[in-house]
C-alpha cells in the first residue's frame, strides 16, 4: 500500500535500518535477503532525497535528517501497532502468534517451565521466545520488540504501565550435610560462612537479595560467584557454603538436590515481582491472555 507515493512497508524497513545501522542485521531482523534490504534502502533514499545512512569506515551512520525523523517514525509504527491490537481477535486454540518475553532464569524456572507444559493443551500452536534481562531490555520494550517483561519492582520503568505479580520471600540454602542447619542457623554463623553470590550484568551486577545484604554493611566471605540463580544451589552441595535465594526456586531445587532451606535469621526485605509492557500493548488481547496464564502459575 502506498501513502503519498511511499510504500508503507518501507517504514518498517527504515525503522530496522536506523536501529541496526547495518543492512545485513536489518535484513536478518525482518527475515529478508540482504539484496532485498539494500533495494529497500535505495527506495527510501530516493523518496526522502537523503542518504539516510552513510558508510563511515565499517559502520553505517544515520544522517541528521534520519535522526530527526526517527522518533516520529517510532510514534507512527507504535500507533499502527496499537490500532491492530485493539481490533484484532485472539484465539489461543488456533493462534500461531510468537510471544517475546523477558524473564530471569529464576522466573523462567518457576513460571515458564510449568506454563509451557500447560500451553501444549490450551494453546498448542503458540511460539514463545524467552530472553534474559539485559542492559537493553527497557529500550527493546519501548521499541515494541518485546511483548512484556517480568521484573523486580526496583527496575521498573516509571514511564510504562505495569501489573503486580507476586511477593517472594528470600531464604538461605545449604547442603544437607551442613551442621548449621541441624543446630539452627544464627546471624553470626551466617556471616562466618562462605557464600555463593549471583551477579547478573554490568548495570545491575548484584541480585536483589545481595543488594539487600550489601545494604546491611556487614562483610561476608563471598568465595564463589556465578552468573545464574540456577547455578547457586549446585555450588553449595558437598560444601558448607550458603546462598541466599528465592523461596519458590529453592523448593524446586530441594526436590532434585540434597539441600536444606532455612529462614533468614535477621530482618530482610522481600521481593516484589511485576509484569510491564508498552502503552500501545495495554489492550492487546493476546498479551492480556498470556499475562493471565502467567498469574495462574503463582
Amino acid at each position: 500500500m502506498r501513502f503519498k507515493g511511499l510504500d508503507l512497508n518501507l517504514l518498517v524497513a527504515l525503522d530496522a535500518l536506523l536501529e541496526e545501522q547495518s543492512v545485513s542485521r536489518a535484513a536478518e531482523r525482518l527475515h529478508l535477503s540482504q539484496p532485498a534490504m539494500s533495494a529497500a534502502l535505495g527506495r527510501i533514499r530516493d523518496y526522502f532525497d537523503d542518504p539516510i545512512l552513510n558508510l563511515h569506515g565499517k559502520r553505517m551512520i544515520p544522517t541528521s535528517h534520519a535522526l530527526r525523523i526517527q522518533d516520529e517514525l517510532k510514534a507512527v509504527l507504535g500507533s499502527v501497532d496499537a490500532l491492530i491490537s485493539k481490533t484484532s481477535m485472539f484465539d489461543p486454540e488456533t493462534s500461531t502468534r510468537k510471544f517475546t518475553i523477558t524473564a530471569s532464569d529464576y522466573l523462567t524456572q518457576i513460571i515458564f517451565v510449568p506454563l509451557l507444559r500447560d500451553l501444549k493443551s490450551i494453546a498448542p500452536h503458540i511460539q514463545m521466545e524467552i530472553l534474559p534481562p539485559a542492559d537493553s531490555t527497557l529500550e527493546l520494550l519501548a521499541q515494541g520488540r518485546i511483548d512484556f517483561i517480568t521484573v523486580p519492582e526496583q527496575v521498573l520503568s516509571e514511564e510504562l504501565p505495569s501489573e503486580f505479580l507476586f511477593e517472594e520471600r528470600f531464604v538461605i540454602v545449604g547442603c544437607k550435610t551442613n551442621p548449621l542447619f541441624k543446630e539452627g542457623l544464627t546471624e553470626k554463623q551466617f556471616y562466618e560462612s562462605g557464600h555463593v553470590v549471583a551477579k547478573l550484568g554490568r548495570k545491575r551486577p548484584l541480585s536483589i537479595s545481595d543488594q539487600g545484604l550489601v545494604a546491611r554493611k556487614k562483610p561476608r566471605d563471598t568465595d564463589v560467584t556465578v552468573s545464574s540463580f540456577l547455578l547457586a544451589p549446585e555450588m553449595v552441595v558437598g560444601t558448607n557454603r550458603l546462598t541466599v535465594m528465592h523461596e519458590r526456586l529453592a523448593k524446586v531445587f530441594s526436590k532434585r538436590l540434597p539441600i536444606e532451606i532455612a529462614a533468614v535469621p535477621f530482618k530482610f526485605p522481600s521481593l516484589k515481582e511485576y509484569v510491564q509492557y508498552h502503552n500501545t500493548r495495554r489492550e492487546d488481547p493476546g498479551i492480556k491472555w498470556m499475562i493471565e496464564q502467567v498469574k495462574k502459575q503463582l
